[in-house]
């Protein structure tokens, strides 16, 4: 399509809709942010990509004149259907449901994901993305500025905890840059930061047994001022711990992502 042609269709859909806070909608209007965005992902023609809650398409219509055609996963109806109504299904695929429920791993290999995404449920559509890292090449998404400090977060540091450190065992983290409440209808109260996230071949340092290792993330961050003798009673005694040469007696925040995985390995080969 036209590029005054898309320009056009996304205008009169921010003309009608009015945004829901059930869905937790907060429309991009800043173009310059947008450009930003788009330099920063770098679509090319025939990349298949991927975009979570396309809204009112801001982003949509400049993925959509860079790469020719598009996936989107859209879960309001009003939305869906204007969408379906001004752009052809042979350019933009519209695919209406929850991106927390949406089976990522049929829509193709090597899978670009960009998206605003709904910042009361952004966690766990990042955990639920990571289930599908093997087919994915890259992400750029919109997100609270506190959720992408925490994304990135060194061990020791206040917003260092279990999101931290099971992304990190599976993707590369970067913050790129900060957004204004002042560039979305309506404003959010937060500023917004974009966020690549590109997942490793293979993580790093692997966990034999991955739910063993969300397990432990889970335990040792669940009272985050509870040492690791104390979170982790439940799994693993101190006398192992120590033969780890991890302290029981530190809090799990001053754990790195490597050291996590030891303590699964080792409850993956004790067969706990």
């Amino acid at each position: 399509m036209a590029r005054a042609s898309l320009h056009e269709n996304a205008d009169r859909l921010i003309a009608v809709h009015i945004p829901r806070k059930r869905f937790g909608q907060n429309f991009l209007e800043d173009r310059t942010v947008v450009e930003r965005i788009v330099e920063a992902i770098r679509p090319r023609p025939g990349e298949r990509m991927v975009e979570i809650g396309p809204g009112l398409g801001a982003l949509t219509t400049p993925l959509l004149q860079a790469l020719g055609r598009l996936d989107v996963v859209e879960i309001d109806r009003d939305i869906v259907r204007s969408l379906r109504s001004r752009f052809p299904p042979d350019v933009l695929s519209v695919h209406e449901g929850d991106a927390l429920e949406t089976d990522f791993g049929v829509l193709g290999p090597d899978l670009r994901i960009a998206g605003n995404l709904p910042y009361n449920i952004s966690t766990p559509i990042l955990f639920h993305l990571t289930t599908f890292a093997a087919a994915i090449r890259d992400c750029h998404f919109m997100l609270q500025r506190e959720v992408v400090q925490r994304m990135g977060a060194q061990p020791d540091t206040a917003e260092y905890g279990r999101l931290s450190v099971m992304l990190q065992y599976r993707w590369q983290i970067e913050a790129l840059f900060d957004v204004a409440p002042t560039a979305f209808n309506p404003q959010p109260k937060v500023w917004s930061s974009i966020v690549r996230m590109t997942p490793y071949p293979l993580p790093p340092i692997p966990a034999r047994d991955e739910r063993c290792l969300a397990q432990v993330v889970a335990a040792a961050f669940g009272q985050r001022r509870k040492t690791l003798r104390n979170a982790l009673r439940p799994l693993v005694g101190e006398q192992a711990l120590a033969g780890l040469g991890i302290d029981p007696g530190v809090r799990g925040e001053t754990l790195g992502v490597a050291d996590f995985v030891k303590i699964a390995n080792h409850l993956a080969d004790r067969g706990d």
